[in-house]
């Protein structure tokens, strides 16, 4: 296709700002056009989209953002936007050329003109899969990096508990964990995701959060010792029954909640007096806090990659179309591993 040529551009759309649980029909498919070339004077790039991370974030920005949150809210009307993977089509800007890849926020589309620059990263690497990069090799082995390591400072033989630790982030917390030599369990919400926990991750134990009426028992039964480290992704219930569980100067990071983002009125948490009673320290972060170590990042955990001493699990989905499905069903645990959408193979 020539440049300049104004080609047709699939896009998800969404509809208008959602309150309780999202559906499929809060977004919608629409088509328009779009010109392949940068506006004249522009430091714009243009990018062809091949890959797009679904994120349980992206709940927080389908509803009116609140004054002074941490993220933008997604315009009603307008292109879904998110983490993705793509080829750069024409560029004004001095850093970027035809035919350079990059990862960092992009449009629900097939092609974006992006004129936030800063938000996008040159692909080094392309000797692994390009999709990594919405993963592993992205913004969430980045958090699984800063979250563990450089706010927790973990030691060998500490105990390590990951809920959510099937997801995208979680996976890498517990491997890295086990390579650092700690002792970790993870919680997840079926029994394949339990089996791939132990058999294919290498987290000690694990167990199904579903299947257990007593969640404090439940954490006693695995932690006899009590825990050191939580990497806190759901929140409610786990969040109150791990407070219980803390050993004396313990860190819980907060990643995420993902199972209060839907509900309209939060559940609260009852054990917050441990904190003071066993000196731990609580603390939440965003990874865009974090991007300045990401070239560090990079240089642990590629050779690990390379190595085979990581594993990493992806659930992909292909076609644009699918996009909406495949975020919904993150809320629903449909996803095994990171959620992967594929907008286009080259």
């Amino acid at each position: 296709m020539a440049d300049g040529e104004e080609v047709s551009n699939k896009q998800i759309i969404l509809r208008d700002y959602v309150s309780g649980f999202p559906k499929e029909s809060d977004m919608f498919v629409k088509t328009s056009t779009i010109l392949l070339k940068v506006p004249e004077g522009s430091e714009a790039v243009l990018l062809k989209n091949l890959y797009l991370s679904c994120d349980p974030y992206l709940r927080n920005r389908m509803k009116k953002a609140e004054e002074g949150g941490y993220d933008d809210s997604i315009t009603p009307s307008s292109p879904v936007s998110g983490f993705g993977v793509a080829r750069v089509l024409d560029s004004g800007h001095p850093n970027y050329k035809k035919g350079d890849l990059v990862w960092g926020i992009t449009g629900w589309e097939e092609y974006s003109l992006i004129t936030d620059v800063e938000s996008l990263f040159k692909i080094q690497h392309t000797d692994v899969p390009l999709s990594y990069y919405t993963g592993i090799l992205g913004m969430p082995g980045l958090t699984a990096y800063a979250g563990f390591y450089v706010i927790c400072s973990p030691k060998k033989g500490q105990y390590v508990f990951i809920s959510a630790a099937s997801g995208a982030v979680g996976q890498l917390v517990g491997q890295f964990a086990k390579l650092l030599g700690c002792y970790v369990v993870g919680s997840a919400g079926t029994k394949e995701k339990v089996d791939l926990l132990k058999n294919k991750l290498g987290f000690d134990e694990a167990f199904n959060y579903k299947e257990e009426k007593d969640l404090d028992a439940t954490l006693k039964r695995y932690f006899p010792n009590g825990i050191d480290i939580y990497f806190e992704n759901v929140g409610g219930k786990m969040l109150d029954a791990v407070l219980l569980n803390m050993r004396l100067h313990g860190c819980i990071i907060g990643c995420g909640m993902i199972s209060q983002y839907n509900l309209d009125q939060p559940e609260g948490v009852h054990n917050l007096f441990e904190l003071v009673t066993k000196r731990i320290r609580m603390e939440g972060f965003v990874v865009l806090d974090y991007v300045h170590v990401y070239p560090k990042f990079l240089d642990m955990i590629v050779p690990y990659i390379k190595e085979g001493k990581i594993s990493y699990l992806e659930d992909i989905v292909e076609g644009l179309e699918n996009g909406p499905a495949a975020l919904i069903g993150l809320f629903y645990g449909r996803n095994v591993g990171k959620q992967v959408v594929v907008v286009a193979h080259d």
